[in-house]
């Protein structure tokens, strides 16, 4: 079985460790702050930015089934401007680097909305047999993929980064069937900066 708390640790050193590598000074907060596990100050250049991140961890055998669970808790409407998260994927073979994907909040947010009442809902879903609250939903790695590695989007405001969802999550979420979250951001209008991307397998 998994220590899950082991898991927790693991992913928010090395997200810590990638930060310094790129001329972030990290601070782990140490479960003292609610959905921030990392407090980051840009200490290259003059501005300073300060970044809050919240980290997500999983581990597994194959990449392809990789998933984080993402609640009602994930899915709260920002606070600001600078709240981002790292998703990380930890393969069991350490020959094996772990997958970083550093995800706006607003995006997140969306994309376990989206994902899960896709889910639920879909038409070819048997009748009866989904019925999970949203509470539950989890996101696949294939949909945070054009996410890998964007260390850069942390010196961006997340209103103003560009959307790297999938191509097909824009238009689930303007439909009445799936849609967003009442109280997501992006309910006063969809960016125009989504990036058409295509859904990796």
């Amino acid at each position: 079985m998994v220590d899950t708390k082991q898991t927790k640790t693991i992913g928010e050193h090395h997200v810590a460790s990638e930060l310094a590598r790129r001329g972030w000074a990290p601070a782990l907060t140490r479960d003292g702050l609610q959905r921030t596990d990392i407090l980051a100050v840009l200490a290259e250049g003059a501005e300073r930015r300060l970044v809050e991140i919240q980290v997500k961890t999983a581990r597994g055998a194959r990449m392809d089934s990789t998933s984080w669970p993402l609640g009602s808790k994930s899915q709260e409407p920002s606070l600001h401007d600078r709240e981002y998260f790292v998703m990380v994927a930890i393969p069991h073979d350490l020959r094996e680097r772990p997958r970083n994907f550093v995800v706006p909040r607003i995006h997140v947010a969306a994309a376990a909305w989206i994902e899960h009442m896709n889910w639920l809902t879909h038409p070819d879903a048997p009748p009866g047999k989904r019925n999970a609250p949203v509470e539950r939903s989890r996101v696949l790695l294939r949909t945070f993929v054009a996410y890998e590695d964007r260390w850069d989007l942390l010196e961006t405001d997340q209103s103003r980064c560009p959307v790297l969802l999938p191509a097909n999550y824009r238009d689930l979420a303007i439909t009445q069937r799936v849609g967003l979250h009442p109280d997501h951001e992006w309910n006063a209008g969809i960016p125009e900066s989504w990036v058409r991307t295509e859904h990796a397998s």
